[in-house]
């Protein structure tokens, strides 16, 4: 018998997370650009962040140098986009800070769903990611994620970034809380699939 899926989440029907999402009207338009590895896996967090954010497109490639629909989002926001990565030449978030506009205004945030390496190549070859300004959050923050990890000190989940800037952009991070205590409820709940319940060991990636 065919598996059974969830036509909202596309996670199977036994390990749906749809009742873990949680409606957030966020202010900045967020956009994730997703490696195509990342699609269907299980320990990802973007369906569930994307479940929950009232305004959140999601493009899947690696390449978007020439992604129409970037393109057009880029133009949409031109005057107020920022793509949320630890560049260089990155500025680090500061509360209530965002382009000079409180709150986010009409503004997009872009992420990059991939691990460190693949993120890393993504930004890399979609040349049109350099064109645009570049924010990173501050580094005392730490990640709850207890069922992926990876040996980059003070790695947080594409949620746990998410929220976290939105947060700071919207001088609001109580705003935000919910998604990232339904987000420490996803790991409990994949935990709950593995044999003894047991966390991640340490990546190299």
């Amino acid at each position: 018998m065919a598996r059974q899926y969830c036509c909202q989440c596309q996670r199977p029907e036994k390990a749906c997370i749809c009742h873990l999402m949680t409606r957030v009207d966020n202010a900045p338009h967020v956009v994730v650009l997703q490696h195509p590895g990342e699609v269907g896996q299980s320990k990802g967090t973007l369906p569930l962040l994307a479940g929950s954010l009232v305004s959140c497109t999601v493009l899947v490639g690696e390449d978007f140098s020439e992604h129409e629909e970037l393109k057009f989002l880029l133009e949409r926001y031109r005057d107020n986009i920022y793509l949320l990565y630890p560049s260089e030449g990155a500025r680090e978030l500061g509360s209530g800070q965002f382009l000079g506009q409180p709150a986010g205004g009409d503004s997009c945030i872009i992420l990059l769903d991939a691990t460190w390496k693949k993120a890393y190549r993504m930004y890399m070859l979609s040349k049109v990611l350099h064109q645009i300004p570049h924010i990173c959050l501050p580094g005392d923050l730490t990640g709850r994620y207890l069922i992926r990890k990876t040996a980059k000190k003070n790695a947080l989940s594409t949620l746990e970034a998410c929220c976290y800037a939105l947060g700071i952009i919207e001088n609001n991070p109580e705003k935000y809380r919910g998604l990232l205590e339904q987000f420490v409820q996803f790991n409990r709940f994949q935990l709950a699939f593995r044999p003894g319940g047991t966390e991640a060991d340490t990546a190299s990636t």
